[in-house]
């Protein structure tokens, strides 16, 4: 008899985990999928319209993680692989109402060329003088390592970043760049759960900069890939590849219960039994529906989840060639803003989509993404989608100056505690969930409150949590 493995969340790691059951264990395992909305995909949803390619969720991943890349060409993607636009890549810094450029050949905080800071009016004196020490404190800063201090250290991107360059590379790239992207707070966010590539060059090299030279020579591919008829495309593949009678939509789970040998969900409909469950939900849900399950261990492992999750908030606004006053758009992929998550409605970051890929609008066109998070999202939420447009258009006027009163596209989309938030200690924390978890026989998580919030990171989390689960 084949086993009966219920997944729960539709998004891109639930329907990651239902290709791979159909695709290697449709001999010996079968699914059903529940999701509570009336859609796939979760935050992944690509809207086209008047000839714009607007993404309301991740607009991409970074390729240098190959395992979105590697699904897209086993779904027979491989034609529709779009690679960003590098030859255009420089990202602003918002600085009062100025937008500066960050030096060329940046990872992140760190320069691969020390003489593109020098010649940099993001910093000052004293900032450029730390970035050309610190190759010298090498010695120093391998033997302070973090990962050469135990299993457990940890500390925040913060003091991390403070170590190697100072002060001023925090506030001016490391904040912006993080609220940028995770909405986060780096004093607490884990240096060890989101910077462990540069951990790895600090423990190898100690000086960040010498680390990030030495790799200059191998090839450099695309720093981020996206799917030319957009993201959507991959939920819709996925989907296709499915039996159709093994998707629940509008159906969501309200409860798990241990029974003897398997699990019972609870829906709408009452129970269902199957012998093993995997929770592809978003952290607040997959904390409940750990909570609602009797047993110590999995209490012990739904305390021991991310406690913090950060809304975000998405608005795009395209103009088509024609519009009037034509915006004026420098080139590059966007700007990050240096104000603090916290600000009352803040930016944080506006992409430049129609510049950081081809054919994201007609010819002419300029399509603009902005991004707000934490309370300045929460706030704006509450607040119809025509006037949360007309916050984004006038906090974008004031960086980029004027632009047309009405877009051709208008887009908001409201992501509530959406990204979880990797604190310090996380890495710690999440092998004491594995630990109380590994004890629940037949129930995994995958998802993005573990080990990596970006496609490719929940791609690899879900394709191993279904082969565990048809293994067991």
């Amino acid at each position: 008899m084949k086993k009966r493995v219920a997944i729960v969340g539709g998004g891109i790691s639930g329907l990651t985990a239902a290709y791979i059951l159909h695709r290697d264990y449709s001999d010996t395992c079968e699914f059903t999928l529940f999701e509570a909305a009336g859609r796939l995909g979760g935050i992944i949803e690509t809207i086209h319209a008047n000839g714009f390619t607007i993404e309301c969720g991740p607009d991409s991943w970074v390729t240098e993680k190959p395992w979105a890349e590697q699904l897209a060409r086993e779904l027979e993607l491989a034609r529709e692989l779009l690679p960003s636009h590098d030859h255009e890549r420089r990202t602003y810094i918002a600085r009062d109402i100025a937008l500066i450029p960050l030096p060329d050949a940046m990872r992140m905080m760190v320069p691969a060329d020390l003489n593109t800071v020098l010649a940099s009016p993001l910093f000052t004196e004293a900032a450029k003088r730390a970035y050309v020490e610190e190759p010298s404190r090498a010695v120093e800063l391998r033997k302070s390592a973090l990962l050469h201090r135990g299993a457990d250290a940890d500390e925040s991107v913060a003091t991390f970043v403070r170590r190697h360059f100072g002060d001023e590379v925090v506030e001016t790239v490391a904040r912006p760049l993080l609220a940028g992207v995770l909405g986060g707070d780096i004093d607490k966010l884990s240096a060890r759960a989101l910077l462990a590539p540069f951990l790895a060059l600090e423990a190898h090299h100690g000086s960040l900069i010498s680390g990030l030279q030495s790799r200059q020579h191998a090839a450099m591919a695309p720093v981020f890939t996206t799917l030319a008829c957009g993201l959507g495309t991959l939920v819709d593949r996925l989907s296709q590849t499915l039996p159709p009678g093994s998707l629940r939509l509008s159906n969501p789970v309200l409860a798990i219960n241990s029974r003897s040998g398997g699990w019972a969900v609870e829906t709408a409909n009452g129970y269902e039994s199957f012998d093993r469950v995997l929770l592809a939900t978003p952290l607040d849900i997959t904390r409940k529906l750990l909570g609602s399950i009797p047993l110590a261990e999995s209490q012990q492992a739904a305390a021991l989840l991310p406690t913090d999750a950060t809304s975000g908030l998405v608005v795009a606004l395209g103009y088509g060639a024609q519009a009037t006053p034509a915006p004026a758009i420098p080139n590059g992929f966007g700007f990050l803003v240096t104000a603090s998550p916290a600000t009352r409605h803040s930016l944080l970051a506006c992409t430049f989509l129609h510049q950081k890929f081809p054919g994201r609008a007609p010819e002419g066109g300029t399509l603009l993404r902005s991004f707000f998070a934490s309370s300045g999202a929460d706030e704006l939420s509450h607040r119809s989608d025509d006037e949360i447009a007309d916050v984004a258009r006038d906090q974008l006027i004031r960086f980029l100056g004027p632009l047309p009163q009405h877009a051709d596209v208008t887009i908001v989309r409201r992501w509530p505690r959406s990204l979880p938030q990797y604190e310090v200690g996380h890495v710690g924390r999440i092998a004491q969930f594995n630990g109380s978890f590994s004890k629940l026989h037949g129930l995994m998580i995958a998802g993005n409150a573990l080990q990596g919030v970006g496609l490719p990171d929940l791609v690899r989390d879900a394709t191993q949590a279904a082969q565990v689960l048809a293994r067991d």
